[in-house]
């Protein structure tokens, strides 16, 4: 199912293939380091630039006898490059080439997820921009509230992934480390400056401290920052299906021509990729234990992570694109009623306003617990009522319009005082 949805962008950095020429591009650039050095001969670094190759089906070939997966991979190299073979993988261990390949593979990753969350930042300030004053009721507690904007609710979003670009741009920094310090990392048959030449090749920094293997603190931070970006937008998907809700209706998924909701009930108009983004964050949230897990290594290393990995990054990775893919596309596409807010807010004769009148009284002098009994009163006697109406009862209350005039009154429902204030917000966003 991943490939179907998958951009071919994302889905090939986590193929065999892929994966191989990381790890002969390591080889490589540690070749060429060794060279640069004096540790072997230049000419032997040409050929090994121009004949190292490799086979997939080969190299499971040989693993199926050797059990052991770089063994395989430098086997099928060298009979691609022949005597000058010898040159390759020296002094490094297994790990050398594993992490440092694999910190190719998650910067690649990254780098295409963040061109991605790119483009959901910009629908999502779009829209928020264009929503700006586009009235709706605020609810807490899944219960009407007070006034805001539909483009105050995407401000917020917008907060929310513009701290999740600022998270993966460290983590992007974190990750983008390599090491090729051999056997438990003392650099004993290896020259750290080797480590030092081969990375900057790669575009890599040498890991500060490496055991054999990298620290997984750092890709458990990795899966972190992508499990919590997927939980912001399960987050917003949640929320475009509550309102999305028959009941509801303040916004909806685009509905395409010919689409169809139901095998059953031909009026179903259903949030279904809302639903999917939902699904699919609690399936990358399931890999932040396994992530954190791991990190827990014995001694200098053990491979009790490796088997994890080889599911957990592409998935993850994979998984997290495709929901920025949707996620911006949902977004760009949200249909928007701005009639059924103005209905939904007015529900009961605006008890949404109750405050408004709670503080109009209390500023006139009344005691705030006084105050507070007979809005409520008003309010919940409207709430109960099939049309009830708590601006008709407000503005026929005795003790409310002994201390507030008509005109006093009406100030308290309009919903405009409650958005005095949002500019600052779009400011600090520059939206």
């Amino acid at each position: 199912m991943i490939e179907r949805y998958t951009l071919p962008e994302m889905g090939n950095l986590w193929t065999e293939t892929y994966k191989f020429k990381t790890w002969l591009q390591v080889e490589i650039a540690v070749c060429e380091a060794q060279a640069e050095l004096g540790h072997i001969p230049a000419e032997a670094v040409e050929t090994i630039k121009a004949k190292a190759n490799f086979d997939p089906q080969r190299i499971l070939e040989i693993e199926a006898e050797v059990k052991h997966d770089v063994i395989a991979f430098l086997t099928n190299v060298n009979e691609y490059v022949g005597d000058a073979g010898r040159y390759i993988h020296l002094g490094m261990t297994s790990s050398d080439v594993l992490d440092t390949a694999l910190a190719l593979q998650l910067v690649a990753s990254l780098d295409v997820i963040m061109s991605q969350l790119e483009h959901l930042i910009h629908a999502i300030r779009f829209k928020a921009q264009q929503h700006r004053d586009t009235v709706m009721i605020g609810r807490s507690h899944g219960i009407h509230a007070e006034p805001i904007t539909f483009g105050f609710k995407l401000a917020g979003w917008l907060a929310e992934v513009l701290r999740h670009r600022d998270r993966l741009c460290a983590v992007h920094q974190r990750i983008a480390v390599g090491k090729i310090s051999g056997a438990v990392g003392t650099y004993a048959n290896i020259d750290p400056r080797i480590e030092a030449i081969a990375c900057q090749k790669l575009g890599l920094e040498p890991d500060t401290a490496s055991t054999q293997v990298v620290s997984r603190d750092r890709h458990a931070e990795f899966v972190q920052a992508i499990a919590l970006l997927a939980a912001s937008i399960e987050r917003f998907a949640v929320e475009i299906r509550n309102l999305q809700r028959t009941d509801v209706l303040e916004v909806e998924e685009f509905f395409s021509k010919g689409q169809k909701g139901s095998s059953a009930m031909p009026h179903k108009r259903n949030p279904i990729r809302s639903e999917r983004l939902t699904g699919l964050a609690r399936m990358i949230r399931g890999y932040a234990v396994p992530a954190l897990e791991n990190v827990a290594l014995w001694h200098e290393r053990d491979i009790s992570h490796s088997s994890v990995e080889r599911m957990m990054f592409p998935d993850c990775c994979t998984l997290m694109h495709f929901m920025l893919v949707e996620a911006t596309d949902l977004v760009k596409n949200l249909l928007v009623y701005p009639e059924n807010m103005q209905r939904n807010l007015n529900l009961y004769g605006g008890v949404v306003f109750s405050q408004r009148v709670l503080l109009a009284l209390v500023e006139k002098g009344m005691k705030r617990e006084e105050a507070y009994a007979i809005v409520q009163s008003c309010a919940h006697t409207a709430w109960n009522q099939p049309n009830g109406d708590f601006h008709a009862l407000v503005a026929h209350h005795p003790q409310v319009t002994a201390l507030l005039s008509p005109a006093e009154i009406e100030s308290c429902f309009d919903p405009q005082h409650h958005l005095t204030h949002l500019d600052t917000v779009y400011q600090r966003l520059n939206i």
